[in-house]
């Protein structure tokens, strides 16, 4: 077992690396909701676009937890905002709409095991399948947030199956408290320097409303992007981490 802070330095001091040697090839991005795939891997998806080859981007969830209070926002209509707000984002990013998917399973409830699990695993197969990905990139198995574990658990099924490079960005694991003990010994992996694409990452992160303003303003417990991950998302690089 090793400190959280040690793996966390170990992250932010891997070697940089060129797209081509991190994922070479046509890429999916496996993101546990709605925002994800910016947050943890918004400069890569620039970019992989920049080179032709835009990944699609499937959400596992529909985000629709964010804000259970919100009178305005019932799940359906919060449901419905995460996903144009997600294309939104995509295009941005440089991604076409038609290679966002969406499993819409249930926010905070993505499955680890079951039929909703098994659905999950073989339309993300599916859709490898039919694109010939060669890289899924999801969340890592050490977020701390359980819809994020269980997308790592889909995507190592998936990865099995399909037999696709498997890499994982870390989101909230960036917050870990230090003291935290994680069954690593040697962290492997490379960063990629996405300094060049700043403003273009922001304004896609920014599409993402809901989240990331005072959008939704009837729910006192509702979900806001805090600023120490917003931070982590505006560094100069992103981390990719071999499985």
């Amino acid at each position: 077992m090793t400190p959280a802070s040690e793996v966390l330095r170990q992250m932010r001091e891997l070697p940089f690396a060129d797209l081509d040697a991190i994922a070479p090839g046509t890429s999916l991005v496996l993101a546990p909701h709605p925002d994800d795939e910016t947050l943890g891997c918004g400069g890569f998806v620039i970019e992989a676009c920049k080179r032709g080859r835009p990944p699609l981007i499937v959400a596992v969830t529909d985000g629709a937890g964010s804000h259970a209070g919100s009178t305005a926002y019932p799940p359906a209509r919060l449901k419905a905002l995460r996903a144009a707000e997600l294309r939104s984002a995509a295009q941005i990013l440089g991604v076409p709409e038609n290679q966002v998917r969406f499993l819409d399973l249930p926010d905070t409830r993505a499955p680890r095991a079951g039929p909703d699990f098994d659905f999950a695993v073989q339309t993300v197969v599916t859709t490898i399948r039919d694109h010939s990905v060669a890289n899924l990139l999801t969340s890592w198995t050490h977020d701390p947030h359980g819809d994020h574990q269980a997308t790592a658990c889909i995507a190592f099924a998936v990865a099995q199956i399909a037999r696709v490079r498997l890499l994982s960005y870390p989101v909230w694991g960036w917050l870990l408290p230090p003291e935290q003990a994680l069954p690593i010994t040697l962290v492997r992996g490379a960063r990629l320097d996405v300094s060049q694409v700043h403003e273009q990452k922001r304004r896609a992160l920014a599409a993402h409303a809901s989240q990331y303003s005072g959008l939704i303003t009837d729910d006192s417990q509702g979900f806001q992007l805090p600023h120490d991950l917003l931070a982590i998302a505006d560094l100069d690089y992103e981390v990719f981490l071999e499985q």
